[in-house]
């Protein structure tokens, strides 16, 4: 009969090579699906990475079965995010709804407070993406757009670029 400190070690064990196989998986099924450069991730491939990491978490720390569920889980979650991308490209409006717009925050020198509002984003916000640039005043900055990825791109003002 094996004895209590056996048992727990053949548990630990097994959470490990779970965790491990958890991890290759995931990393084979994200490949799979598609990637992108970390910077123009949308939020919405945002939550497909951590729900996908949910589910491998409840197989790792659960049971055997708890594993298999978690694969089959993320297969399916893996396929419907696929199709999703496919309408996605297939339908601009599609594309808006789930990825959004580029949104003017400041242009010819004039701000669009509402949207500033809006988005929840203060002029030092932008003018702190405008020194990353080698900005040292808002008067350099011609137009600034919030993109799809929620990212600030700084076209410099005319005359006032490097």
């Amino acid at each position: 009969m094996p004895q209590q400190g056996e048992r727990m070690g053949a548990v630990a064990l097994s959470t490990v090579l779970r965790a491990v196989f958890g991890y290759y998986f995931l990393v084979l099924v994200v490949r799979v699906v598609g990637r992108r450069p970390g910077k123009q991730l949308t939020p919405f491939e945002f939550v497909l990475i951590f729900f996908l990491g949910g589910l491998m978490l409840t197989g790792i720390v659960a049971n055997e079965m708890s594993l298999t569920n978690a694969v089959c889980q993320i297969l399916a979650i893996s396929v419907a995010h696929y199709i999703l991308v496919w309408v996605r490209k297939k339908s601009p409006r599609v594309s808006r709804i789930l990825d959004g717009t580029p949104l003017i925050l400041m242009e010819g020198g004039f701000w669009r407070e509402r949207t500033l509002h809006k988005m929840r984003i203060s002029k030092p916000d932008v003018m702190a993406v405008g020194r990353d640039q080698g900005m040292k005043n808002f008067d350099e900055m011609g137009t600034v757009t919030l993109e799809r990825n929620g990212e600030m791109s700084i076209v410099p003002a005319e005359g006032k670029g490097k």
